[in-house]
């Protein structure tokens, strides 16, 4: 060892000689570890270090872990590590494996107790003394591939999708084959060469997002104690009442359903009210613009300052027609408008349902496609619309891949102020990860599909909007006297389109890319030069019938902002003041997810654009009690939950809430005498003339009497005969 220590090779060499990895940060990086571990061995022969660098590479090599196969190749490309093997990929002292997103489920109740595989009222609540995992069927390949790997490493740089899943499915790979090793992280936003040489550079230890795991373990053991229990429970007192299948509850999935349901009910109980508008189209010096009246008489309004007074309103268009109007005052303002801030991904689906119809699951897949497999924008499930001041030095480098990848914008470009410092430009508001934007590295926009690139070029466009002045306009309200009474106009006169050239008004094929909606509920008109004390001509004075709207159904989009916004749905007033403004239901990653659970099991659909609640959905909440669909309640979860992520609750502390929580909803369950339930199609017992149920025997289905085994009524269904086999205990088939 002393003649190893007197030697004058350097790291450099060492890597020179022994040819470890191209990636130069990585090679000085495993050097340093394989100092260490010569200077912990004292009484080595003089060649025993050599052997001992050897066993360091060859025998024990770092080991990434990435969440998929896409992500290892991009990765592993970088670290040399080109070499297939079976599920990974290998290069000289680095390996790189990976999983198919979450390769470990939660265990099944029977899986504790075989007793649990019965469903009844009498095993609830059931809750795990041990947490289990279970291996996915169509995983136990790649499996047993990762537990030999890690067997034969010494470090795990995990490199799954830097949030709070991703950090799950790696840490629970590393338990479930009871890893002791060291463990690091590689945090990505991006999948461009340059952004995975720079993490390389900044790998963070494995304490420091290791709460995330906390959180992630808390969300997924509070979904299985709620659903497992909660669905066993109100499926059993449903099938009771001679209900098929199963109702499925969720923390989740029920008060999101909640949210849809109660939209529809009060759409449908909605009565219009009429009120009327009276509107003077007028003739001034300088052009004609409309003016509205402003009833003065509060007798005569709703509480929302609408005139319901139809006599009164006639009586003004009476009093006023061939007569002048006197402006009375003239106020302009000049406004300014900044840049929207970039995308965060509830954002992104929001505004591609509103301008495309696309679906809040279509937006996703488009977004990871956009990350993942055209390096053409950063992660994408992100909860953040702020840039950290770092990145500004990155500016030129976008710009300049945009250009590169789109010889078109260089009209845009041009006019683009790359030392303009917009508002999205904030540490303090810097999340997990930062908003949505273009990469570094040029893409292939032609390589993308149409809806591909109608997201990017969106995402695009939110970007370069940084780096334009603001929209400016002058905002002119002119009140006016005609008759007696008073009337209103306003109009707004473009000074500084700024930012707004990107996103041109009018309306394209398929999509609306404009914000025309918007300015025309603003009462936007071009009004001509007004003065005080101007005479207008009334041209036409007339009387408008309109009708109050009900609320508008669900699409994808303004349901994604209502679970990101659940608070505005609490009328808890208590509950209210324990949350934040933004509090929410799910996460940014999670919400599409959701919302495609409840379509697949029947609970909503698609009409058109919208979203609306069946049948099912609508029982099953008006079953529920309301404490299991209040968005506020699952909203408080997920503020513990990022708590949690945070350091500033343990887990032991979420879930110990959580079992108290679900006693209190156990407890609600079994104090319901009856569900308020739909009516399920059934038969009448020919022996008792009770309900009956649809059962399941070796031939088939079959009509039962809901009181088996008190009474042992039969009925064919669609007029077929059953035959049923009698066992040697005369018992029946399974239901």
């Amino acid at each position: 060892m002393a003649g190893f220590q007197d030697s004058c090779i350097t790291l450099k060499h060492l890597a020179f000689c022994f040819g470890v990895v191209a990636n130069q940060s990585y090679t000085i990086s495993l050097l340093v570890r394989v100092a260490i571990k010569f200077s912990a061995v004292k009484s080595l022969p003089f060649r025993a270090p050599w052997a001992y660098f050897l066993q360091e590479v060859v025998l024990m090599p770092r080991l990434f872990l990435c969440e998929k196969p896409s992500q290892a190749r991009d990765i592993g490309k970088v670290l040399g590590a080109t070499r297939k093997g079976e599920g990974c990929l290998h290069g000289d002292g680095v390996t790189v494996t990976w999983a198919f997103g979450h390769l470990l489920e939660q265990a099944p109740p029977e899986a504790y107790d075989p007793a649990f595989k019965k469903w009844s009222l009498e095993t609830l609540p059931i809750r795990p003394a041990q947490w289990k995992n279970t291996v996915r069927k169509d995983a136990s390949k790649q499996f047993k591939v990762i537990k030999e790997l890690l067997k034969q490493c010494d470090e795990v740089v995990l490199a799954t999708d830097a949030e709070r899943e991703g950090e799950v499915i790696g840490r629970e790979l590393l338990d479930a084959c009871q890893y002791r090793g060291g463990v690091s992280r590689l945090w990505l936003s991006t999948l461009v060469e340059a952004d995975i040489r720079k993490a390389l550079c900044n790998i963070l230890p494995g304490e420091a997002t290791y709460s995330l795991y906390q959180a992630g373990l808390g969300r997924s053991r509070a979904d299985w104690l709620m659903g497992m229990n909660l669905t066993r429970a109100f499926s059993v007192l449903a099938q009771r009442q001679g209900h098929e299948g199963v109702l499925s509850v969720g923390r989740v999935q029920t008060p999101t359903l909640g949210l849809v349901v109660r939209r529809d009910q009060e759409i449908a109980s909605f009565v219009p009210k009429p009120f009327w508008d009276v509107l003077a189209n007028l003739q001034a010096e300088g052009g004609q613009f409309q003016a509205k009246w402003l009833p003065a008489n509060e007798a005569w309004l709703d509480e929302e300052g609408r005139c319901v007074n139809r006599e009164a309103a006639l009586q003004v268009a009476a009093r006023g027609q061939g007569g002048q109007a006197v402006v009375a005052a003239v106020e302009t303002a000049r406004k300014r408008e900044s840049a929207p801030l970039v995308m965060d991904l509830g954002t992104l689906q929001q505004e591609c349902s509103r301008r495309f119809g696309f679906g809040a699951q279509q937006v996703l897949d488009i977004a990871q496609s956009l990350y993942e497999t055209h390096k053409a924008t950063t992660y994408p499930r992100t909860d953040c619309r702020y840039l950290p001041t770092s990145m500004l030095s990155e500016v030129g480098v976008v710009v300049t891949a945009l250009l590169h990848s789109d010889r078109s914008l260089s009209p845009v470009i041009e006019r683009l102020d790359q030392n303009l410092k917009s508002r999205v430009w904030n540490d303090s508001k810097i999340t997990a990860h930062h908003g949505i934007i273009p990469t570094t590295s040029p893409c292939q926009p032609d390589r993308m599909n149409d809806d591909e690139r109608r997201v990017y070029h969106l995402i695009r466009r939110y970007y370069l909007a940084q780096f334009l002045p603001a929209h400016e306009f002058d905002q002119t309200d002119v009140r006016l006297d005609l008759a007696g009474e008073a009337f209103w106009a306003s109009g707004r006169q473009v000074r500084v389109e700024g930012w707004k050239v990107l996103f041109p008004r009018g309306k394209g094929k398929g999509q609306n890319d404009s914000d025309d909606d918007q300015d025309e509920s603003a009462g936007s008109q071009a009004l001509p030069p007004l003065r005080q004390g101007e005479t207008c001509r009334v041209l036409d004075l007339g009387v408008k019938d309109r009708q109050t709207q009900p609320p508008r159904p669900f699409t994808a989009g303004t349901l994604i902002a209502a679970m990101k916004n659940a608070a505005r749905f609490v009328t808890d007033e208590r509950l209210k003041a324990m949350l934040r403004e933004s509090a929410g239901i799910g996460t940014e990653a999670t919400r599409a997810g959701i919302i495609e659970t409840l379509l697949k099991r029947g609970f909503i659909r698609k009409k058109g654009r919208t979203i609306v609640s069946t049948p099912l959905g609508q029982g099953l909440i008006a079953a529920l009690p309301p404490q299991i669909s209040n968005p506020g309640l699952t909203a408080l979860w997920e503020q513990a939950l990022d708590q949690v992520a945070e350091g500033s609750m343990t887990l032991d502390d979420f879930m110990q809430r959580q079992n108290v929580l679900l006693d209190k909803l156990i407890g609600v369950a079994l104090q319901q005498p009856r569900l308020n339930l739909p009516e399920a199609p059934s038969e009448t017992c020919p022996k008792c003339q009770a309900r009956m149920r649809k059962r399941q025997s070796t031939n088939g289905p079959f009509w039962s009497c809901s009181r088996y085994p008190d009474c042992d009524g039969t009925k064919p269904i669609g007029g077929k005969k059953t035959t049923r086999r009698k066992t040697s205990s005369g018992s029946r088939s399974k239901a």
